[in-house]
């Protein structure tokens, strides 16, 4: 999810939500992080009255949170794709970034 997508800070404060809720799972409301992005949320909300650089700052920060929890869980997505099997086989490596190892004229493979 691109920064720049974010526009609103409702979009903004659903997506913390989400990643939240997926961190924490269901129980995810009764947890200090909720607790703070609601009340910063509502603390920054901009009135007819109101419009000023620090809702605006306050707006820059969330999205930047937001980037970090979304780039945080998909690198573990990511490192649990790549590492968490342990050691493979030079064939697997080669067919992990589309390759096949060359084969031998008698049609067996390199030996090991």
């Amino acid at each position: 999810m691109a920064m720049a997508s974010l526009s609103s800070p409702l979009r903004v404060c659903r997506g913390i939500l989400k990643e939240l809720r997926t961190i924490q799972g269901p129980s995810y409301k009764q947890s200090l992080a909720y607790n703070y992005v609601i009340d910063q949320f509502r603390k920054n909300k901009v009135t007819g009255e109101r419009y000023c650089r620090a809702q605006q700052e306050a707006h820059h920060a969330s999205l930047t949170y937001l980037c970090l929890l979304t780039s945080t869980r998909n690198h573990l997505a990511l490192h649990n794709l790549y590492h968490g099997k342990g050691e493979r086989s030079p064939e697997e490596v080669a067919g992990l970034v589309g390759l096949r190892l060359p084969t031998q004229p008698g049609g067996k493979g390199w030996e090991k």
